[in-house]
């Protein structure tokens, strides 16, 4: 169904106009698991460096207000690939094993959208839009797909809830169980180069989505005990010698001028992990909670020819990086509602206003629990996971989560207090009353559990468990 409904956009990419095509940038997309604001060098990490991520935010575009569509994996990586807020498309939370849920046949894809504009697909890493074969990426528009289906510790050692075995894929098929998890970083950078090097003479998207440093840590060898901030300072340091790998190959192969690198992090970090956790960079709360900390992730672009070094602290979401990349591809958006907008403006001008002037929070299957227009961003009462009130753990032992509360509506002025600890609410009635508004409009269109609205924008798959079929070994 989706090559029926897609064929007609890619037959200009087949059949270009002119005496000669014009030559479309590549893009690699590097997507951490639970890196917090606060675990790149470049943005006050201790305890080791980043030496190759900072040198593309100091030779790139580092922003410092972007956001993930949600703070959690499976949500966020819904998000950043089909440019839509999850809850329009009825994929909240994280999918686990032989979960009914799934990226819908009606949704068009990042890579969908590429491949036929012309480029060739590959993810290598986690995937979580759904383990069934409707769902795995090369159902989805990508051409080679090798990693996990879900996070790392959907697998039996997990300390608290012993999952099934945790497969490995390749394509469509299951090439091993609960593999070595200290092989995982080397194994996707080692495949992403490869990718790079056999494709270099033609337009290509690379999805490097990398299962660390969500829990349960691992590291290879060669950077064991490298760091003075422990296993998570070490798997950092591994995480950075794959950036500099794949910028090194980039270069070497002729193309980094006409490459957008893009790494960024699927969400807040998780704090109940203690030691085995990263840095919300002061920020509050973290994984699981639509707080800054939770929800404010690093992101840097670089791409030396196009965009400038600078430091962009407008508002800008992973929802953006779907039209955005069509944009500079020159591909044609779905023809169906998405959310996301192009930020071609900032990567060439980090001073202009913002083409995206609101962000909605929303988390869980469909509450809307904050608003932000950049600078303000308002409250309202709901319940959440506390990371800052649980009880710490250690040495990759969970520690247990508390709930927390928010009991009124609260304000915050994000420029002068990020990590929202000065409730503002009823000092500032003119940007309060702005944000009240963006929230009914997107009540409106997306509904709120919170409130009981249902809104009329949302598509919601119906999919039935014996439809689905799953991997088997090779």
């Amino acid at each position: 169904m989706k090559l029926l409904r897609l064929l007609p956009l890619a037959l200009p990419a087949l059949f270009p106009s002119g005496s000669a095509a014009v030559e479309k940038p590549n893009f690699v997309i590097i997507n951490l698991d639970d890196s917090g604001y606060g675990d790149f060098s470049c943005n006050g990490a201790r305890g080791y460096r980043t030496p190759a991520i900072d040198s593309l935010a100091a030779h790139g575009m580092r922003f410092t207000n972007f956001l993930a569509a949600q703070p959690v994996s499976g949500a966020s990586r819904a998000g950043l690939l089909t440019g839509c807020y999850p809850n329009r498309i009825g994929l909240s939370g994280a999918p686990g094993h032989h979960d009914i849920r799934g990226i819908a046949d009606s949704e068009v894809t990042l890579a969908e959208m590429l491949r036929d504009a012309g480029y060739r697909t590959a993810v290598f890493g986690k995937w979580h839009l759904g383990d069934a074969i409707r769902y795995l990426p090369l159902q989805n528009g990508f051409d080679e797909f090798y990693g996990l289906p879900y996070s790392n510790d959907m697998w039996p050692f997990h300390p608290q809830k012993p999952y099934p075995d945790l497969p490995t894929i390749e394509g469509n098929s299951i090439v091993g169980f609960n593999t070595d998890q200290s092989r995982l970083t080397t194994d996707y950078t080692e495949r992403a180069v490869s990718f790079m090097r056999a494709n270099a003479g033609r337009p290509f998207l690379l999805y490097v989505a990398h299962s660390m440093p969500h829990v349960p840590l691992a590291v290879s060898d060669r950077f064991k005990g490298k760091s003075d901030a422990g296993l998570y300072g070490d798997v950092m340091m591994e995480l950075d010698w794959s950036v500099g790998e794949i910028a090194s190959a980039a270069a070497a192969l002729g193309i980094s001028d006409n490459t957008y690198i893009i790494i960024m992090s699927d969400n807040g970090p998780w704090l109940r992990y203690g030691n085995h956790a990263g840095s919300t960079g002061g920020l509050r709360e973290a994984k699981q909670a639509t707080f800054e900390g939770g929800s404010r992730v690093p992101c840097i672009v670089y791409c030396p020819a196009k965009v400038p070094a600078a430091v962009c602290s407008r508002l800008a979401s992973n929802i953006d990086i779907f039209p955005t990349l069509a944009e500079l591809a020159d591909a044609p958006l779905p023809m169906h509602d998405i959310d996301g907008v192009s930020i071609v403006p900032l990567l060439e001008n980090p001073d202009t206003e913002s083409p995206r002037r609101f962000f909605t929070y929303y988390y869980r299957k469909n509450d809307l629990e904050a608003v932000t227009d950049g600078r303000f961003k308002l409250i309202f009462p709901h319940t959440y996971n506390s990371n800052e009130g649980c009880l710490q753990g250690r040495d990759g032992q969970p520690g247990d989560i508390r709930e927390g509360r928010v009991e009124t509506t609260e304000l915050y002025d994000l420029r002068t207090d990020p990590g929202e600890r000065y409730n503002i609410a009823g000092s500032r009635p003119y940007e309060q009353a702005a944000l009240e508004a963006e929230a009914e409009r997107m009540r409106a269109i997306l509904g709120d559990d919170l409130t009981g609205r249902k809104g009329s924008g949302r598509r919601l798959p119906v999919v039935s468990k014996e439809s689905l079929t799953y991997p088997e070994k090779r």
